[in-house]
């Protein structure tokens, strides 16, 4: 049975949220030998859609055409998206169009749109790394995975953004045609089949945020210059003349994460920094940055990031490096 995948674009949209899903679905009817997705860019009016990039769009559709029964209906991400006014509309349709698809759901920041249609309430939903505090402060009642690359909660699908849409695309081929034909898909694209880790390992949040009183900055900006130090509680607290337990307590109430987890994330980032432009063993990486042994680092890496450093190495080396 042909499936309707529709795309809606609003003014701004990021290119690559709409036409790197859309080559995946094509990709697949070039491989099934027949078509088997018709691919539609749904516009909010009949206009050219100008994108984040400057290129146009043409749409196949608007908000007040009628379309028929849509197998999957996603809505595309924009950078403006965050800073824009939402669109009643686009939210009236959408409930709409929902409501007789197959599947719905959102790429990159398109979910701050998919959950202000309410149609995800107490659903589980990714999107971009950098607007997942915006999507949990505007909707606490969406559980939000912020690691995650794709999030598929019954009929929700989301995709955390850009390239990740391809991803999910890439899901949904599998669960309709099988897993044989998605794996040509992917070969033909050049793309991972199933991408190693998540979202997170791609943020570049780099130098930790500083907060809090004079005092935790100095001590923030000397954990970042000395990622080997002895970090611990203890010798924390010694260096900020508090108690253990009343620096644990003030440094949690003023950062607003536990020391350990501020002195991790340091000391991952610096080890990211080292794994890309260096050509240091892992272990001795993990000495640079305070961890014991390569064990430490790996586990480090794997929680923080879902990735070992070995394989986020040989994925974010410099080019000269190589």
């Amino acid at each position: 049975m042909l499936k309707t995948i529709a795309i809606l674009a609003c003014p701004g949209v990021q290119l690559l949220d709409v036409s790197g899903p859309l080559d995946v679905f094509a990709e697949a009817n070039r491989q099934a030998g027949h078509t088997v997705y018709q691919l539609r860019v749904i516009g909010t009016s009949g206009r050219a859609i100008e994108s984040s990039s400057g290129v146009r769009l043409l749409p196949d559709a608007t908000l007040r055409d009628p379309l028929g029964r849509l197998d999957t209906v996603l809505v595309a991400g924009a950078p403006n998206l965050p800073e824009a006014p939402v669109n009643l509309s686009v939210l009236e349709w959408l409930r709409s169009v929902a409501a007789k698809s197959r599947r719905f759901g959102s790429i990159c920041n398109g979910a701050l749109v998919l959950a202000a249609s309410g149609l995800v309430e107490g659903r589980r939903i990714t999107t971009h790394w950098g607007v997942v505090e915006a999507l949990r402060l505007r909707h606490p009642d969406v559980i939000v995975e912020a690691d995650a690359l794709y999030v598929r909660d019954g009929r929700v699908c989301t995709a955390a953004g850009v390239t990740a849409g391809m991803d999910l695309a890439l899901a949904m081929v599998e669960e309709d045609l099988g897993r044989d034909l998605a794996m040509r898909v992917a070969s033909q694209l050049v793309m991972f089949f199933k991408r190693p880790g998540g979202q997170l390992q791609f943020s570049r949040h780099g130098e930790a945020e500083l907060a809090g009183h004079s005092a935790i900055q100095a001590l923030q900006r000397w954990i970042g210059a000395n990622p080997a130090e002895d970090h611990s509680v203890a010798a924390l607290a010694h260096r900020a003349g508090l108690s253990p337990r009343h620096f644990a307590r003030v440094f949690h109430q003023e950062v607003g994460v536990p020391p350990a987890a501020y002195v991790e994330h340091v000391r991952v980032e610096a080890a990211r920094r080292l794994l890309e432009i260096g050509n240091d063993a892992p272990k001795k990486v993990a000495g640079l940055c305070g961890y014991a042994d390569v064990n430490g680092l790996r586990r480090a890496f794997v929680r923080r990031l879902g990735v070992t450093p070995a394989d986020y190495r040989r994925q974010n080396r410099s080019a000269d490096m190589r």
